[in-house]
């Protein structure tokens, strides 16, 4: 069996667009929107192939029509993106939102899994990196095989004895100083972090004919072309 995983897509068509996997399932660990401007293919790509996804902070803001909080950094970029999303997303796409659950733990041939964007005592909010410790801690009322995440936009895999933490990285906005699009699969048991090109170009384009501009186009340009946070980065 081949399982792909994926988190944090942010409405970055253009990345998401270009995986090429085979695989028999999807599992998406949250933030499908918000950040990037072209969330409808996004979202329908996740409603079609995968088998289940989960909330994150980006998905509940946009379904919940949360304003930005005033700021810098990730803050004035949804500040400018989140307005977008509300402009062009129909009902359908918004009650698709509303409805992910903010954990899912489900079994499939290959074991038990269980999926939280951010952590089991904060589901949307806490950022944790690959530090095995902090996590075997926060897991230590889970009982999966697999446990994914997200959030942080930064690739890791722990092997925690019982369980294999995996965080695939982010799809659309990857923030650990490598601007390519990153996915984990999992085919047979073996785990594997993967990365791909895609055209940064077209992406910000396409943020741009959507509207966005000044400060915020420039953090995104910066963000998508360097896979680097800028220094008054906030926000996940």
């Amino acid at each position: 069996m081949k399982i792909l995983l994926l988190a944090d897509i942010h409405s970055n068509w253009q990345a998401l667009s270009v995986i090429k996997e085979e695989f028999d399932i999807c599992l998406f660990a949250g933030d499908l929107v918000d950040y990037g401007t072209d969330p409808i293919p996004c979202i329908n790509w996740i409603r079609e192939y995968s088998t289940t996804a989960i909330r994150g902070n980006h998905d509940h803001a946009v379904s919940q029509r949360v304003s930005p909080k005033t700021g810098n950094g990730f803050r004035k970029l949804a500040a400018a993106a989140r307005p977008y999303h509300w402009k062009v997303l129909q009902s359908a796409h918004m009650d698709y939102l509303t409805a992910m659950p903010v954990t899912r733990q489900v079994t499939l041939e290959s074991g038990s899994f269980y999926l939280v964007h951010g952590s089991p005592r904060d589901p949307l909010d806490e950022y944790i990196g690959p530090d095995a410790r902090v996590w075997v801690h926060r897991l230590e009322n889970i009982h999966a095989d697999y446990v994914i995440v997200g959030h942080s936009h930064i690739p890791f895999h722990l092997d925690l004895g019982r369980t294999q933490l995996i965080n695939p990285g982010s799809v659309g906005q990857p923030r650990d100083g490598d601007p390519r699009l990153s996915y984990a699969l999992i085919d047979n048991g073996r785990i594997e972090l993967k990365r791909c090109e895609y055209d940064i170009a077209a992406a910000v384009d396409q943020m741009r004919e959507s509207g966005i501009d000044g400060e915020a186009m420039e953090l995104a340009e910066y963000v998508l072309k360097t896979g680097n946070p800028p220094s008054s980065a906030n926000g996940g």
